[in-house]
Order: structure tokens, then sequence, then C-alpha cells
């Protein structure tokens, strides 16, 4: 299956394809001309799906540098960034040669602002291996690490010249890692499709049985999701991106706060979007229904719905107020308005955020 993401001349395709993967390097030759090299990213937990990858470009003639990290949030910094400037360097990658990040959300964080930002541009291949890097990060061309004061402070907007994704990694991903995956998914149902929503309330047991035909139809769907939106709103400049950070916000802070790595991501979103349910509740945008049907599901999926009591709330204030979404000193946050459909509002009192920061 082939998801075409189309932003003119940066435009790419999302292939997706389950135990085929004959068509890895005939894929990466129709994203490149004359391809002779490539540096390939990986970590550790990543590396049975990344080794032989690369080990298939380099039989194709192509001259492969390849390096794994440390896994894990605290692997997206600037100490880790300067050590794949510096296999870069020592490779040595030029403005043609190919970057592939293969692994989660992290490594394409990662390595895509790497590929951004040596020799001011190189192109990109992503190859996600997570639940969460197959529906969200690995599309849309957003990089970045984090910095003390917040997560992916520091990034860019660099699209892929590809992504190829094979579901079959999923089968060996740890269930912890899979779970956090559908708390995005749940997302796109919330925010742009209540269809998808219902589908995921009928089929929660197929999911969490990893049925290979429900996996294909959530990424799937997620991916196109995705790519609606981008195609709109390349770099969220026109306000219509923005609703793909539903529960974000919260979440965000959920993680700067804990620590990176104390909750993974798709975690933190889940509480995040019913703290932002209920802060949509207090405005009387939607009933309670909503946010009902929502913890019924995330529960469902194994996902935390609200933050843990000993994070201070004066300091998961004071990092929303440094979140990049914050303008001229406001929090802003997207709530709901009902299954399928949110909006954003700047207007929120802080003594409401707090309130549903404390569980009333």
């Amino acid at each position: 299956m082939n998801i075409r993401v189309d932003l003119g001349t940066r435009g790419y395709d999302i292939a997706i394809s389950t135990g085929n993967r004959s068509n890895f390097v005939p894929f990466v030759f129709s994203t490149r001309d004359r391809l002779t090299s490539a540096f390939v990213l990986t970590d550790d937990n990543a590396e049975s799906q990344a080794s032989p990858l690369a080990h298939m470009l380099d039989s194709a003639g192509v001259k492969t540098r390849y390096v794994s990290l440390p896994p894990g949030e605290a692997s997206k910094s600037q100490e880790m960034l300067a050590r794949i400037y510096d296999e870069l360097a020592d490779f040595p990658a030029d403005r043609q040669t190919l970057f592939v990040a293969i692994g989660g959300g992290v490594i394409g964080d990662l390595g895509g602002f790497a590929a951004a930002t040596w020799n001011r541009g190189m192109p990109l291949l992503m190859v996600p291996t997570t639940l969460l890097a197959m529906v969200d990060s690995s599309v849309g061309g957003k990089t970045g690490i984090n910095h003390p004061s917040g997560k992916n402070l520091i990034g860019s907007f660099h699209q892929p010249t590809g992504v190829w994704i094979d579901t079959d990694t999923l089968e060996t991903l740890p269930g912890r890692e899979y779970l956090s995956g559908l708390a995005e998914v749940v997302k796109y149902g919330m925010i742009l499709d209540p269809e998808l929503f219902v589908w995921l309330e009928q089929n929660a047991d197929s999911l969490l049985k990893r049925d290979p035909e429900a996996v294909c139809h959530i990424v799937s769907r997620s991916c196109r999701l995705k790519a609606d939106v981008v195609e709109k709103d390349e770099r969220e400049e026109l306000g219509l991106r923005i609703v793909l950070n539903y529960g974000h916000t919260f979440a965000h802070a959920f993680e700067n706060v804990s620590g990176y790595g104390t909750w993974l991501h798709g975690e933190a979103v889940s509480a995040g979007m019913i703290c932002a349910s209920r802060l949509a509740e207090k405005r009387g945008l939607i009933d309670s229904i909503v946010t009902m049907r929502q913890r019924r599901l995330l529960q469902q999926f194994g996902l935390p719905i609200a933050p843990l009591m000993d994070w201070a709330i004066p300091d998961l204030i004071r990092s929303m107020y440094r979140d990049k979404k914050a303008e001229h000193g406001k929090l802003r946050f997207v709530l709901p308005k009902k299954i399928g459909e949110v909006a954003t509002f700047a207007d929120i009192p802080e003594s409401q955020v707090r309130d549903v920061l404390a569980g009333n």
C-alpha cells in the first residue's frame, strides 16, 4: 500500500507492507537517483530490524555507515546529536548521502534533525519500527531534540524523501511500547475521524491481540489522516496542523517534569487527552460522555488517564508556559468540541488548568 503526501516538489510516498522486506531496496532507489552512500542510524532496541536493512543496502552497492545509539528519550540531546555529527564527518557524508533513520520516534526526531542540519540538509528516509512512529512521528517532517526546559524546543521541519513501514516489526515490539502507540491512534479519531474512533471501540480486542489486518488498518488510516493535515499546513503556519497536538500541551509537561523516559510519549498523550477533555467540559464545550468514552477506550488499552499526584502542579504549569504552542505569555490548548472535531483556545484561565491537574 502506498500513501502519497502531496507537497509538490517535497512530496513523498509512505510505503506500507507486512513482511515484505524484499521491497526495501527498490523503494530506497525509487526515492533517490544515483544513490552511492547511506548513513544508517538506529538504536539498540531496533538493531534486529536495522542491521539486515543496512546489509541489504551495502549488498546493493551503496557505501553504508551504520551507527546504533542507546535507546530512550534521553538520547534526544545535544550530546547525542554531536556524536552523530562526528560520525557523519568521519564517514564522510555529503549532501547526496541518504540518511536512513530506523527505529522509533526518538531516532526519527534525532536523526531527522541531524539530517536537516548537516551540510544544511541531507535527504532523509524514515523507517519507523514502533507503532507510535508509524502512525505519527515518521510523517510530516517535524524533527528535533529536547532541551532541559522542554520537549522538542530545538528542531526544524525537514520532510523525508520517503517512509518505509513493515508492520511485521510490531510483532516483537514490547507491550508497553505498542500500547503507547495506540494513544496516538485514539487521538486521530478524536480530532478528525469519528468513524475511526467507533472502529477502535469495536475492535479493541483485535488490536490488543495485534491482529495483522487490524494493525494495518490503523497504520494506513492514521498515515492518511496525518498526510491530509500536513498537506494543508506543512509548517504549522495556518493553524490547521495544531489539531495534531490534542493532549500534547499537558503531555509535554508530564514528560518534562517527571523526567524524560519516566512515561513513554503515548502514555503522556493518553493522560493529556483526558485532561484536555475535562478542560473542555469545564468550558461547556462537551458533555461528560465524550470524556467517558475516551477514558474507557484508553483504559481498555492499558494506558494512564491522569497525571501522577506527586508531580508538583506549579512545575507542570511552568512547563506549559514554555511549550511551543504558548503565545504572548498565554497557554493554548487543543480541546474537543465533539468526537472527531477539536479547536484551539488561548483564553483559558490558569485556575481551570490547575483544577484539572488536581483532579477537580
